[in-house]
């Protein structure tokens, strides 16, 4: 019944641009916006999150993130979700997002970041991105993040492609909303420099974090955090 809504909700041109950005059959091309309304309806409910995840579809695969229950979720359950992540809008906008919501996230996304797989070590800092943007500083070892930043100064030019784009935007959201570590984001930003981003077969482009931040910085945004991180 659920496959069924969520096919009546199909748009043509978002399933292109699913696929454009590494998406594959089977999907049907709904628009998160109009997956609120049922997921409402359907609240949180971890069978059917796995049952829709074990499709394949793009779509239900999203969905199952919008609806599980983070804080029953094993390691091995996202082990296993991360195993059907076969690109980075699952890996890091469904799996690492529902990680951030779980007791046991910085213990499995330390896991991740550390794997050598480009998609877990993606997933990994993406969920650091989604736990410090959300979450309040004191949760956090600001000497273990202190490491984190100096790692991606060590390692970021040498990594994968989509790992590098995560590790990035870790430096950006330590500057925004972690304000313990707000001037060691801006001085690792400036050691980085310019990083390269190759978007599958788009043209590759460069990312300059420190001026990211900086923009931040002059709309008074430092320190930001969201309300919410799943829809």
């Amino acid at each position: 019944m659920v496959m069924q809504e969520l096919e009546a909700l199909s748009k043509e041109r978002m399933k292109k641009i699913y696929i454009s950005n590494g998406a594959h059959e089977p999907l049907f091309g709904v628009t998160t916006g109009e997956m609120k309304p049922l997921a409402k309806k359907i609240k949180k409910n971890q069978p059917l999150a796995d049952q829709l995840y074990a499709t394949g579809n793009y779509d239900a695969m999203y969905f199952a993130g919008v609806i599980a229950d983070p804080m029953i979720m094993t390691e091995e359950h996202f082990e296993r979700w991360m195993d059907g992540a076969y690109f980075y809008m699952l890996s890091d906008f469904v799996v690492a997002v529902t990680l951030s919501e779980a007791d046991i996230a910085q213990a499995v996304a330390d896991k991740w970041i550390n794997s050598g797989d480009e998609l877990r070590m993606s997933a990994g800092w993406s969920c650091y991105c989604w736990l410090l943007g959300n979450r309040p500083d004191r949760e956090f070892s600001t000497s273990k993040i202190a490491d984190m930043l100096e790692q991606v100064d060590m390692t970021i030019h040498h990594s994968p492609d989509r790992t590098k784009i995560s590790m990035n935007n870790f430096v950006y959201t330590v500057g925004l909303s972690y304000i313990p570590l707000h001037d060691k984001a801006i001085e690792i930003a400036q050691n980085i420099g310019s990083v390269e981003i190759m978007k599958g077969t788009k043209k590759s482009s460069l990312s300059l974090v420190s001026e990211r931040i900086q923009k931040e910085i002059d709309k008074g945004r430092i320190g930001f955090k969201r309300k919410y991180v799943r829809c």
